[in-house]
């Protein structure tokens, strides 16, 4: 993430007409070497250790914060009551009550901020947004969404430590629930509106894994697999499912949504195409059309290439950190803020609790 947000700091404004130009003043890493070696390969002006001494410095106005999820309350909180402009990696917090914790301060200091939830910003998928706006849709019966990986089936797999944080509990808050359904919850927030009530059941395969730092097999305390059914607010039903044991599937992110009169569905493998039918259609011609979103009336596209080029998942962060800087500019919010990201993590958490009580839980 590091990577992929320097980049897009370093890219926005060759791409778009922003009213900020970001400067990258300094890198925070606990590893010296490394951190030198990340601020010349990407033109970081300075190197920290302690993201202490960041957040004080006077030259710098924006905290980008792309740690572990167990240090992102302490640095946002820290950032916002420095008056620092705070961006957050997903998810927000460990769980709601850290993501309060970091709503309230960054609201209190009244300080932008921003959450990178980054697959809102694929054109693909803003497009599906203009259209629900449009009522292309009608009224919306049923939204389906899943994320597939397959890299922690091996028992042999260490947990914790700098690499495999995300399977030690006390860092992550949880396993796929608070990683992969965060990114399918929020981007189904965005586009069909609140959650109200879910029934979930969680499992993890492997039960006792060696910890990295101290060598001793361990408990696992994340869930390997989530999946949750879910009653939107509009009335409409979902089905959501998160695994890493899905053997061949690397990161299939996937979803569909039903309309009354339209429906559309998304891949993130072809993320540059969205599927589109509209029973409106003349009855010979109506069926599935695949969108090739390349055009320039496209969401995005006039800023970068000839129709018919593609472009990949690293404009997204491009596109995010665009939006963020002219929202600035004209000195309005940018989503998903803090507060939209705090909606998914209360989600997750009533995920986690169902699938423990083994019961229907309100969000």
């Amino acid at each position: 993430m590091g990577r992929a947000h320097s980049n897009a700091f370093l890219q926005a404004g060759r791409f778009f007409d922003l009213p900020y130009q970001p400067v990258l003043k300094a890198v925070c890493s606990r590893n010296a070497e490394r951190a030198r070696s990340f601020a010349d390969n990407w033109g970081y002006e300075s190197v920290e250790t302690d993201w202490r001494n960041l957040v004080h410095r006077k030259d710098v106005d924006l905290i980008d914060i792309a740690s572990p999820n167990d240090t992102h309350a302490e640095i946002a909180i820290a950032a916002a009551n420095a008056g620092k402009i705070v961006l957050c990696e997903k998810p927000l917090g460990r769980n709601a009550a850290e993501a309060q914790a970091m709503t309230a301060a960054v609201e209190r200091a009244k300080v932008a901020n921003m959450v990178w939830y980054n697959y809102r910003r694929v054109p693909a998928v803003m497009l599906l947004k203009q259209l629900l706006e449009e009522g292309r849709f009608g009224r919306i019966f049923h939204y389906r969404a899943k994320f597939l990986q397959d890299w922690t089936i091996s028992p042999e797999l260490p947990q914790g430590g700098e690499a495999l944080w995300r399977l030690d509990a006390a860092v992550a808050g949880s396993g796929v629930t608070g990683d992969l359904l965060a990114h399918a919850i929020d981007t189904a927030l965005w586009l069909n509106g609140p959650i109200a009530e879910v029934c979930a059941m969680t499992e993890t395969f492997i039960q006792e894994r060696r910890h990295n730092l101290t060598g001793q097999v361990q408990p696992v305390g994340i869930d390997d697999a989530s999946a949750f059914l879910a009653r939107f607010a509009n009335g409409s039903l979902a089905t959501f499912e998160a695994t890493r044991y899905a053997r061949g599937h690397k990161a299939l992110y996937t979803l569909e949504i039903n309309g009354e009169h339209a429906s559309a569905a998304w891949d993130l493998h072809d993320l540059h195409r969205l599927q589109f039918f509209d029973h409106r259609d003349q009855g010979q011609l109506r069926g599935w059309r695949s969108i090739h979103i390349t055009d320039g009336d496209h969401p995005y596209m006039k800023h970068w290439w000839v129709p018919g080029l593609q472009i990949g998942y690293e404009h997204t962060f491009i596109h995010q950190i665009a939006d963020f800087l002219e929202a600035l500019g004209q000195s309005k919010p940018a989503a998903p803020a803090f507060r939209d990201a705090l909606a998914t993590d209360l989600v997750t958490d009533a995920v986690l609790e169902s699938a423990k009580m083994r019961q229907w839980r309100r969000v």
